[in-house]
């Protein structure tokens, strides 16, 4: 069953017509007809569906997609451990990621980081550039969403947006109702809530400058 419907596809087929370089969606999913007790993944059939008709909207957008329990190379060549996850990539890897489907308010957040990628840039101030882009250390931002929430978006946007920036950061959206076991471990009470590497955590969808600055505290 589509998950789009026809005036929303021609709304995004409008969106992409400012595609720059060619987008890859590299899809990480698990077969749901084979039922293992502890590994379902509700979500990742209609994750799987999205991204298909997102690669459809644009002959810019490509998509790959692998089985958790069967791409070994892959799974650790990426790193992964977790489905569904969606590597959005050009003709490198951004370090841009999104953990869970990405529906509802987050849509927005899968289109943004799309036209990014495609243009192997932000759309930050020339000042926070600068800053990033002096940043020799790793740097992974993990935003904990839902799909409700009308402010998780640009806090996810605004991560990916500096990822795109230097190859030092990774980010990733992270649906907290998807993966409530990482919801737990970081103590997600509200969204969205912003841990970077492991040291600084913050909720709310920060300013711009305000954001960099946490970057900055988490590498100290």
């Amino acid at each position: 069953m589509a998950i789009l419907d026809d005036k929303i596809k021609e709304e995004v087929k409008s969106i992409f017509e400012g595609l720059k370089d060619p987008v890859n969606l590299i899809v990480f999913t698990r077969d749901d007809t084979i039922a293992v007790p502890g590994r379902e993944c509700p979500t990742c059939k209609d994750n799987e569906t999205l991204m298909k008709e997102i690669s459809e909207l644009s002959d810019k957008i490509s998509i790959e997609i692998h089985d958790i329990a069967k791409d070994d190379d892959k799974i650790k060549a990426y790193g992964i451990d977790r489905v569904p996850v969606t590597l959005v990539q050009s003709n490198k890897d951004f370090g841009v990621r999104m953990y869970g489907i990405p529906a509802g308010h987050e849509f927005a957040t899968l289109l943004n980081a799309i036209q990014i990628v495609s243009k192997s840039g932000s759309e930050l101030s020339s000042q926070t550039i600068e800053k990033l882009r002096s940043i020799s250390k790793p740097v992974h931002i993990q935003v904990f969403v839902t799909l409700s929430c009308p402010y998780c978006a640009p806090a996810a946007s605004m991560a990916h947006s500096m990822a795109v920036e230097n190859d030092n950061i990774k980010a990733d959206m992270v649906n907290a109702q998807e993966f409530p076991e990482l919801a737990q471990k970081y103590g997600v009470f509200a969204v969205p809530k912003i841990v970077i590497n492991e040291t600084v955590q913050f909720e709310g969808a920060l300013a711009e400058n305000a954001f960099l600055d946490k970057i900055l505290e988490s590498i100290k």
